[in-house]
């Protein structure tokens, strides 16, 4: 049998103390099938007194993680402290400059580093390995590498935030606000004590700039991406949706089009009986469409200690695996330094129309006036519903919801605008894309 595989672990949180663990319980075989024995040697972590339950009685402690990725006795540097700076950014650079494999969970750091990062794992021959920075325990990673090889990616979209699919399913199942829900993700630790990076999209849009440059080429645009978060759902959407026949999801989507290519983080209303709309809880889901294969549709755990543990040992698995001197695949699906500029796509019809929710005073000439703007900016209704809310008066409150047929998101944000400065509105519009199966659009 050939000699270890020497890991050295930074960062010893949930998911480090997750990995360590199934390392040591499954040690023998891990071995058989890896060709290899798998040997933690090194750790670093902030504080080395704290209580895991995990045994490193036998691993040099580092207190520093680039001392570790500088001076460590390792193959392989396994990075989960997170941040797309600091430590992180400073410790994975030294491991690959050094001529180590690196696996890490970072989506952050490959976000706004991933294309430098796999220059330098190219340039020196190294693995740079990321299953776990998108969509915890699901494949997507290793789909779009390898297994996809020969097809032609032309759109990929999914839920790839736990915390958010938690709080949308939670309202909708017990009808609770989304307040209520936030706080009740917090307290079983599926939402973290300050929640924006979660629920304003920047998660998903961190995720889902790493799944464009491997799908389309392109290098990546974190940046760059058309973002809404979910803080302005309202139960009343909710009810709205369902009756509807749809469920509100925050969904990140890219796709290619003849100007460029698109990427947006949004909720979305989805037809109730399609397979996403299904997706509850922590659960992730991310589809891919190509020209070969058609739609691959994966599901599975999007978080949690043991679901992205699983994909970093399988990242590790597959260093073990390789053969010294063999053909890498890049790291970034494509070689890093053939990767396109990023070309933002022009804006163009939405296919499955808008949802828009108005608060208006109850007068007369405020429903055709809605309905006037609506076709001043060239917008087809498909519905428009008019509701008393009696329980609200002595206000006079009104809402009406519209939904739209395909058209721009230009034409509706310039006719929200024109909407708002009559003088009626009460409050925010609420504006919601709606996705339907192709077969609809």
């Amino acid at each position: 049998m050939a000699d270890a595989l020497k890991i050295g672990i930074a960062g010893l949180g949930t998911v480090g103390a997750s990995l360590v663990r199934i390392i040591q319980q499954k040690s023998n075989e891990l071995a058989v099938t890896c060709g290899r024995p798998i040997t933690i040697t090194a750790v670093s972590a902030r504080d080395k007194a704290r209580d895991r339950g995990i045994d490193l009685s036998t691993v040099t402690w580092f207190d520093r993680p680039e001392e570790l990725a500088e001076k460590g006795d390792i193959d392989v540097f396994v990075e989960l402290m997170g941040g797309a700076e600091g430590a992180a950014n400073i410790s994975v650079r030294a491991a690959l400059q050094r001529g180590l494999h690196v696996v890490t969970a970072n989506k952050a750091l490959l976000a706004y580093h991933g294309v430098e990062l796999a220059t330098i794992a190219e340039e020196k021959g190294s693995l740079l390995n990321f299953e776990a920075a998108v969509a915890g325990g699901i494949p997507v990673i290793k789909a779009l590498r390898e297994s996809l090889t020969g097809n032609s990616v032309s759109r990929i979209y999914g839920i790839m935030n736990g915390t958010c699919n938690y709080i949308l399913t939670k309202m909708e199942k017990e009808g609770l606000s989304f307040a209520e829900c936030l706080k009740e993700a917090q307290r079983l630790g599926y939402a973290e004590a300050d929640p924006a990076f979660d629920i304003e999209g920047n998660d998903t849009a961190h995720k889902l700039s790493i799944l464009t440059t491997l799908a389309f080429g392109n290098q990546i645009a974190a940046d760059d991406i058309y973002l809404e978060g979910i803080t302005n759902i309202s139960i009343e959407d909710i009810h709205a949706a369902a009756e509807l026949g749809y469920r509100i999801k925050l969904l990140g989507v890219a796709q290619r089009t003849d100007t460029g290519i698109e990427q947006r983080v949004h909720p979305t209303m989805v037809p109730v009986d399609s397979v996403i709309a299904q997706v509850d809880g922590v659960t992730n889901a991310v589809a891919i469409e190509s020209d070969v294969l058609g739609e691959l549709l994966m599901v599975g755990p999007g978080a949690g200690g043991n679901a992205t543990a699983s994909s970093v040992l399988g990242d590790i698995a597959d260093i073990a695996k390789s053969q010294p001197g063999a053909q890498r695949v890049p790291v970034l699906g494509h070689p890093a330094t053939t990767l396109e500029p990023y070309r933002k796509a022009q804006m163009q019809s939405h296919e499955g129309g808008y949802f828009i929710r108005l608060t208006v005073l109850d007068r007369t000439g405020v429903f055709a006036s809605v309905a006037t703007r609506m076709a001043e900016n060239n917008i087809s209704l498909e519905s428009i519903v008019q509701r008393s809310k009696q329980h609200l008066a002595p206000s006079h409150h009104q809402t009406i919801i519209l939904v739209t047929h395909a058209t721009t998101e230009e034409s509706v944000r310039r006719a929200v605008a024109s909407i708002k400065s009559e003088g009626y509105l009460f409050g925010e519009p609420q504006v919601i894309r709606i996705e339907r199966p192709k077969e609809e659009g």
